[in-house]
C-alpha cells in the first residue's frame, strides 16, 4: 500500500470522527472527538496542501481545546460545591454594580420589593431580623428572589463602611444559567438559611 492510501484513510477517519460528534449527546465526548477530527484533518490537509481545510481546522483546534477546558473546569467547580467547599461568589463583581456604602447605611428594609442581589467585597452587613452578620465574600438578598411576591424578608444595613456589588434579577438569572456551579451554591445557601430561620 502506498502513502496515498494511508493519507486517504486518515481523511476518511477524520470525516468519520466529525460525523460521530453529531451523534454525541454529552459535551465531553463531543469535544474529544472534535479534537481528534481536527488533528487528523490538519495532517490530511497539510499533506495534500488543502489550505482552506488546513486553516479552518487550525482555527477549530484551539477553540475545541478551550471549550473542553471550560467544561472540565465547570465540572470541577460543581464537584467542589457538592463536596462542601466554600463557594467563591466573586464572579458577581464582573456583572454587578459597585456600591460604596457608609456605616449605618440601610441597603433595604423588610417588605421592600426585590430588585437586587448583593455580594460583599469589603466590610460587614447586618441582616437584622435573624441578627446575622455577613462579611467579605458573603452574599445576601437571594432568598427574596425565590419567594411569592418577591418581597424582602429582612432588613439589611452596614455595620461599617462597605463595598458591595449589586446584581439585578436579570443578571442573577443569567449567572445561574451561565455558571451552574453558581446556581448550585446559591441553592445551598438558600436552603441552609431557610432551615436556620425555621429553627429560630
Amino acid at each position: 500500500m502506498d502513502a496515498t492510501f494511508w493519507i486517504e484513510l486518515i481523511g476518511w477517519l477524520a470525516s468519520a470522527l466529525t460525523i460521530a460528534t453529531y451523534a454525541m449527546n454529552t459535551m465531553i465526548p463531543l469535544r474529544v472527538l472534535a479534537l481528534g477530527s481536527s488533528l487528523l484533518f490538519i495532517f490530511y490537509a497539510a499533506t495534500l496542501q488543502l489550505w482552506p481545510l488546513l486553516v479552518m481546522e487550525a482555527i477549530l483546534l484551539p477553540i475545541n481545546i478551550y471549550r473542553l477546558w471550560q467544561i472540565l473546569s465547570l465540572r470541577g467547580r460543581l464537584l467542589a460545591v457538592s463536596e462542601g467547599v466554600e463557594p467563591d461568589f466573586s464572579i458577581v463583581t464582573r456583572y454587578g454594580q459597585k456600591l460604596h456604602l457608609a456605616k449605618d447605611a440601610t441597603i433595604f428594609n423588610r417588605g421592600d420589593a426585590v430588585d437586587q442581589f448583593y455580594y460583599i467585597a469589603d466590610g460587614q452587613v447586618l441582616i437584622e431580623e435573624p441578627n446575622a452578620v455577613l462579611s467579605s465574600g458573603d452574599v445576601f438578598g437571594e432568598i427574596a428572589f425565590f419567594t411569592v411576591g418577591a418581597k424582602r424578608t429582612a432588613t439589611a444595613r452596614c455595620t461599617e463602611d462597605a463595598v458591595v456589588y449589586a446584581l439585578d434579577k436579570k443578571g442573577f438569572m443569567r449567572l445561574q444559567f451561565e455558571d451552574p456551579s453558581f446556581g448550585m451554591a446559591i441553592m445551598q445557601i438558600v436552603t441552609t438559611r431557610l432551615i436556620a430561620n425555621g429553627q429560630n
